[in-house]
């Protein structure tokens, strides 16, 4: 094996992994998509639930994507097909182009599976394995998606609330003001009037977009790619003032990067961000979650004493603009497995294992 491949390797833990062999031998169909197993002999990777026969262990390595798994010069098997789209993930890809229709109430659920030659059970796991949400709310999101993007693009509010499908405005302030941490109005603003800065850092989990106005941070996201992460700011914030910052923050920036490696907070950040309270809660409590230990998402949803926004607690994790300061990776599923990441599971894996070796 390469010293590239065991660098990624070693990115997926025992217990991961030890999951992943699980359900290889069980030729469980609910893994697919969630990982691929590669074979060092043959150089072929495949789905969990190939119906070849089972590789000795020893010759098996685990990636998280099919990309990875041909990055690292496997070639798909040709029962299983782990390359093509099928399973869950294909249903839920067709299911969101017709979600993603303008619609005032979009497809009911019993529509929308008959369309698409399946029952409302199987359509509904599909979507809460796949996505974490139901269809009803993917619906949403995608609609709110469009909005701001025609917001962003200097459409009026009542122009963007008629090609959305709102039938009213009072439906788009109360839903979009969950999602926009604003009113239509400000956020159509694109920031306007905001001077942000940012930087970027080294990282052990890659580089690091560090932002912040005057008043503290207002974004950190994690990466590969520069431009990409400048970009996404960029589009967050069209009509903002958004330039490489000053020397001003640098010891916030070295503040996150010595979080990321795992260390005990030294500073009291500031954050200068837009949310609405329910978010702000729930981010309050992500933070006061000890560095190298977890909490799934129903523990967080009770500690806020609501213990049935299970699901809202995992949109303000998944909507947090600052990660590492705001530890939304400390955040797992009920059964203990790490549920989706907006800079990907093997970062999230990576953070924690950070934080729990240091802390040894």
């Amino acid at each position: 094996m390469s010293h590239t491949q065991t660098k990624f390797v070693q990115n997926i833990s025992a217990h991961a992994a030890a999951r992943y062999w699980q359900a290889t031998l069980a030729r469980d169909s609910r893994a697919d998509g969630s990982f691929v197993l590669a074979v060092r002999s043959t150089h072929i990777y495949c789905r969990p639930s190939c119906p070849a026969r089972r590789p000795l262990r020893r010759n098996v390595t685990f990636f998280r994507t099919r990309e990875e798994a041909e990055k690292h010069g496997y070639r798909p098997c040709l029962r299983c097909r782990p390359n093509e789209i099928s399973g869950p993930v294909a249903l839920v890809e067709r299911a969101a182009g017709y979600l993603a229709e303008p619609s005032e109430e979009g497809l009911r659920l019993g529509a929308l599976a008959s369309t698409l030659g399946t029952t409302q059970a199987t359509l509904r796991r599909a979507f809460l394995r796949v996505t974490g949400l139901k269809p009803r709310e993917l619906a949403e999101a995608l609609r709110i998606k469009r909005f701001k993007a025609m917001l962003r693009a200097g459409k009026s509010i009542a122009d963007a609330l008629y090609e959305t499908g709102y039938g009213s405005s009072s439906r788009v302030y109360e839903r979009s003001n969950a999602q926009l941490g604003m009113t239509p109005a400000t956020y159509r603003k694109g920031g306007q009037g905001m001077k942000i800065g940012y930087t970027i850092a080294k990282s052990p989990v890659g580089r690091v977009l560090v932002a912040a106005t005057e008043r503290g941070v207002s974004a950190v996201y994690l990466g590969d790619a520069e431009n990409t992460m400048i970009a996404e700011l960029r589009e967050e914030y069209p009509r903002a003032e958004i330039a490489p910052a000053t020397d001003s923050f640098q010891r916030w920036v070295r503040e996150i990067v010595q979080r990321i490696e795992g260390q005990q907070p030294r500073l009291e950040l500031p954050l200068d961000l837009q949310a609405t309270a329910f978010q702000r809660r729930v981010w309050q409590e992500l933070q006061r979650i000890p560095r190298g230990r977890t909490r799934t998402y129903s523990e967080v949803a009770r500690s806020l004493g609501k213990p049935k926004a299970v699901r809202a607690v995992a949109r303000a994790c998944a909507t947090n603009p600052v990660s590492i300061v705001v530890p939304c990776h400390r955040v797992i599923r009920e059964d203990g497995t790490l549920a989706g990441y907006r800079w990907g599971l093997s970062r999230k894996e990576q953070l924690l294992a950070q934080e729990r070796a240091a802390g040894e």
